[in-house]
């Protein structure tokens, strides 16, 4: 069964080809690659358009329309009838696909399927995991209070849950949030979480005080639009008052140069030394892998 993989980007030239070569590394290779430029200023463009593979599309309007607008063109351009996706920043193990279409293909009821993360730096250096727990069970409480282990840029689905469930195309902070939260109030979140750690998410230097102070601000919004999916109107305004707390926490570790704390207190230290060096291999093997020119 082929698979549409789409890749939005927006000035991503130190990363962009190393994510194509993520797709190009994968051991599963029916699939169709749809590069979506976001009015990139930078060599993104260009690189997009040096693939020369029949697989690979790029589309350019010029405009920087944001995430969520790219993602919905993504579902409305996929030739196929499941779509994944990843950020242009970003790696992917060589056998993500190929697990998650397996999981798919055979679990109709699921909609949805993501996997665990390895956290690396910019120079792709393996730093952490978060991989959930395979017991995880996926509720309203859990999804309002952002403790359940949906990543995003991890995700295979079917092309219909994304007709169904487009991204709101005014939420370029937590489009994913607000996604997951109004298709499960809609009894329409059927997803599996693989917890092997698929997904080489490049995170030095990406929690910034700013990314963290908008996204707090657009949580309480939705707090208060789906309290009732998991609160009750007193836990609504202890949560929202824990969030302002949180945001000054924040504004706190900025000034004393302090935030990328809040990074390693996401992830898990790596001290399993064959973990380490599996993802070292698989980081090399992408990294390695060529392009058709």
């Amino acid at each position: 069964m082929p698979i549409s993989i789409g890749i939005p980007f927006y000035n991503a030239e130190a990363y962009l080809a190393d994510a194509i070569r993520s797709i190009f590394a994968q051991s599963y290779q029916d699939w169709e690659l749809i590069l979506v430029d976001d009015g990139s200023t930078d060599r993104s463009l260009e690189i997009a358009h040096s693939v020369n593979d029949p697989r690979v599309r790029v589309l350019s309007d010029g405009q920087n329309r944001r995430l969520p607008y790219r993602l919905n063109q993504i579902t409305a351009e996929a030739r196929y009838d499941l779509i994944g996706r990843m950020d242009a920043d970003d790696l992917i193990s060589p056998t993500r696909f190929e697990k998650q279409l397996s999981f798919l293909n055979t679990h109709p009821e699921f909609d949805l399927v993501t996997t665990g993360v390895c956290s690396i730096t910019n120079d792709n250096r393996p730093v952490g995991v978060r991989c959930g727990s395979p017991d995880d069970q996926i509720s309203g409480r859990k999804l309002l209070l952002g403790q359940c282990a949906v990543v995003h840029a991890a995700m295979l689905g079917r092309k219909a849950w994304f007709q169904r469930n487009p991204y709101d195309v005014s939420n370029n902070r937590t489009e994913d949030y607000e996604l997951w939260l109004r298709a499960y109030s809609k009894n329409d979140f059927r997803l599996h979480i693989l917890t092997e750690p698929l997904y080489y998410y490049r995170e030095e230097d990406n929690v910034t005080a700013q990314k963290l102070l908008t996204a707090y601000a657009s949580q309480r919004d939705l707090y208060r639009q789906y309290w009732q999916l998991g609160f009750s109107r007193v836990e609504l305004e202890l949560t929202v008052a824990k969030s302002y707390l949180k945001s000054v926490v924040v504004r706190g570790l900025d000034l004393l140069d302090k935030t990328d704390f809040l990074l390693k207190k996401r992830n898990t230290t790596i001290t399993d030394e064959c973990l380490l060096l599996h993802f070292n291999r698989e980081i090399e093997l992408i990294t390695q892998t060529g392009l058709p020119e």
